[in-house]
């Protein structure tokens, strides 16, 4: 693999995020306008928006979600940047991930000097069996949505096939749901910023209320494993297991390192990006792991001059449980085969030697499909910058890795940061 290296250095220097949730009464234009403001308010030496040079918007359906196409010129105009140019990504749930990446090369490039990146996604004004199909399309609808697969089918392949092939059991995709619940409790921004012990509380005094006999789970991982609290959705996925259907949108400023002081004196400096594509999941040898992520994370690492060990910490993407343990394995954390050994070792806790998703991830955050990949960067920065709150592990922060993957896996982003 030839080793590539950016024209000049990129810096982020600001960052926003709207609520991650369920919001009948706004359009993702006006998530993106909460995004945008809370970005400009995280600029330490102020932003004059007419700096702004173009706009990178990821988002994968509005046009099924919202019944609106042509989104990122509305963008555009709703956080008063026209005539700037304005462009959609669509990548399926890596949509703001290689927006990001497209807004990076722009700017290495030296085509622009200050870009905005940002990601939308207004996904419950659907039911939620439209939202299944909506999702869908992000499959190979010829060969594999025909035979009845849905997103939780395939991820749900994928985990039976690691816990066949690894010997791992359902109780290490239940330690991932404890530990992104116990960070997202800590995240005011996230959809589910509960701990599970505070979701068992919440059903008891439900059950209290109405009357009917009060659950007596024996802890955490008893209520997980009971059907009637966590039902089965695709075996061995349970509801748990799976990332919610959200509203969100993000926003992130990318401007030339060299301006970057203009903005702040505390810029994180992306120096790795990789990307790569991958057939459906139908034609994969081995469902254990995802080839496309693999390979942009080697790129990724490579551009940077570093090793998967340097990380300190990561944003992956666990749209299911399984996915954040095969992302572990893929990314050169671990091993393959022991991603679900760290997991239950708490080896990826805020606490643990190699802290991933402490934002809550996808799983507790939310997942916006078309924001999330840009969610991910609000996190690393705030971490690396010691704005974290609550969730700050307790670490010097100095290089920390996104990984954002689009369907089962057919497009997967990485980038890599550093705080000099």
């Amino acid at each position: 693999m030839k080793t590539r290296k950016l024209g000049r250095e990129v810096a982020v220097v600001g960052v926003g995020m709207s609520q991650f949730g369920a919001f009948p009464d706004k359009s993702s234009r006006d998530l993106f306008v909460e995004a945008f403001k809370e970005l400009r308010a995280s600029v330490d030496k102020g932003l004059d928006p007419n700096d702004i040079e173009a706009l990178y918007i990821g988002n994968y359906s509005s046009d099924l979600f919202e019944g609106q196409a042509h989104t990122a010129p509305i963008m555009a105009d709703w956080v008063g940047l026209t005539p700037r140019p304005a462009t959609r990504i669509e990548d399926a749930c890596a949509s703001s991930g290689v927006a990001l990446r497209e807004g990076l090369l722009a700017v290495a490039s030296g085509a622009y000097d200050v870009v905005l990146v940002g990601g939308i996604e207004k996904m419950t004004n659907l039911p939620i069996a439209k939202v299944t199909d909506t999702l869908a399309t992000a499959a190979d609808v010829l060969f594999e949505i025909p035979a009845g697969f849905t997103f939780p089918g395939f991820y749900a392949a994928m985990a039976t096939a690691y816990m066949h092939k690894y010997g791992a059991s359902p109780e290490a995709l239940m330690r991932v749901t404890l530990k992104n619940h116990d960070n997202g409790a800590l995240n005011p921004k996230a959809q589910f910023n509960q701990t599970i012990a505070d979701v068992m509380a919440g059903k008891r005094r439900s059950a209290e209320k109405k009357g009917k006999p009060i659950p007596t789970w024996a802890d955490e991982m008893a209520f997980l494993q009971d059907d009637r609290a966590n039902p089965m959705i695709a075996w061995p996925l349970r509801l748990f297991d799976c990332s919610p259907v959200t509203d969100g949108a993000t926003a992130v400023l990318l401007v030339a390192a060299d301006i970057a002081k203009n903005f702040t004196d505390d810029p994180i400096t992306i120096i790795g990006s990789g990307q790569a594509s991958d057939g459906a999941l139908h034609d994969r040898p081995d469902l254990t792991t995802i080839g496309a992520a693999r390979r942009a994370s080697q790129m990724a690492y490579q551009m940077a001059g570093i090793q998967a060990s340097d990380v300190k910490i990561a944003e992956v993407h666990d749209c299911f449980t399984i996915a954040e343990i095969i992302a572990s394995e893929d990314l050169g954390f671990f091993e393959p085969g022991k991603g679900h050994e760290a997991a239950e070792e708490g080896l990826t806790t805020r606490f643990g030697p190699r802290p991933i998703n402490t934002s809550g991830g996808l799983k507790a955050k939310g997942h916006p499909v078309g924001a999330s990949g840009a969610g991910q960067v609000v996190e690393v920065f705030k971490q690396m910058r010691g704005q974290a709150g609550a969730r700050q592990v307790d670490r010097d922060v100095d290089l920390a890795l996104t990984h954002n993957v689009g369907g089962t896996g057919q497009t997967a982003v990485v980038h890599i940061y550093e705080r000099k």
